[in-house]
């Protein structure tokens, strides 16, 4: 089959059959080295791609056909962000496929989709936070944990799915200061820490106290549902449980969502006077130009050229 493949690339043919195609996209999966939520990203957007060129009757095709491809992904309606997601698996695709000999790099320095540097999500102010958790009943044990769980989003700035991945015994100390230990986006192990301040701290406590013992190795936050009561919340839940809970505060925008309470977290900071390199360190970015982003957001919002013009005009 390997040699079957590799005459029929070789002669300049990608497309020639479903048995060839299905031969290099096998192979091409098993020399990737990736999280298996990555694979399955990449493999849907190399299907895609095969697709598109059978359905197009392309064989041999060239720079001209792969960005073609990449428009029709645009055109389809998927989010610059999935265009640029697939765009970075078909380059991958060609090199592996060059490096095997098996077909010429036709996607080389091909881009994705651009994207928009700004942020697509509003954060809430101080105000509309306290009006958020003030509208949490803590009477019961869910009260207790969706509260706790929003005051760990708004002063930990930690995505959904470090609090869902989060576990009892991931709460500890470091120097003076209670922590939390989390398993950041693409990261394998728990190398990072959040300082948890005493309101954060006591709401979580709070929490656990109600819900009665369990062991270190138990979801820190679990489901109250009867159907997977003590199970892990899931990702989703979570986002709906924030969702839901701004909603009842009157606060339904689109631009509204579980991920607003991590921008609102480094915005409050930045607000608050703390230093660019400070808050870039809270918020565990990879890069200070991503806290830029913020900072530019912040600085444009405080702009006063228009009320100036509109002074001297009027």
């Amino acid at each position: 089959m390997e040699n079957a493949i590799m005459t029929t690339a070789t002669q300049g043919e990608i497309a020639q059959s479903q048995e060839v195609r299905a031969g290099m996209f096998e192979r091409f999966i098993a020399y990737l080295d990736a999280s298996p939520k990555t694979i399955a990203t990449y493999k849907m957007a190399i299907r895609q791609l095969f697709n598109y060129l059978a359905e197009n009757g392309i064989r041999r095709p060239l720079r001209e056909d792969i960005l073609a491809y990449r428009e029709s992904l645009k055109a389809s309606g998927h989010k610059p962000s999935t265009v640029s997601l697939y765009m970075v698996a078909v380059r991958l695709f060609f090199q592996w496929a060059k490096q095997e000999n098996l077909y010429p790099n036709v996607a080389e320095h091909i881009k994705g989709a651009r994207l928009d540097k700004g942020h697509k999500r509003d954060y809430l102010t101080s105000r509309q936070v306290k009006a958020v958790m003030g509208g949490v009943d803590t009477s019961d044990v869910q009260g207790l944990r969706d509260y706790a769980i929003l005051a760990l989003m708004v002063t930990g700035g930690l995505r959904t799915i470090e609090v869902a991945r989060a576990n009892v015994g991931d709460l500890g100390t470091v120097g003076d200061s209670v922590v939390i230990f989390v398993q950041g986006k693409g990261h394998e192990e728990r190398g990072d820490y959040v300082k948890i301040p005493p309101q954060t701290e006591k709401a979580i406590r709070d929490y656990l106290r109600a819900r009665g013992k369990v062991d270190r190795t138990a979801p820190l936050f679990a489901s109250e549902s009867h159907n997977s009561l003590g199970k892990r919340l899931s990702t989703r839940s979570i986002s709906g449980m924030v969702k839901a809970r701004m909603v009842e505060a009157g606060y339904s925008s689109d631009r509204l969502t579980a991920h607003s309470l991590r921008h609102t977290a480094v915005t409050l900071s930045l607000l608050a006077g703390k230093p660019l390199a400070e808050v870039s360190k809270f918020a565990r970015h990879s890069s200070i130009a991503t806290t830029m982003i913020y900072n530019h957001s912040i600085e444009m919002a405080s702009n006063t050229c228009a009320n100036a013009i509109a002074n001297a005009i009027f």
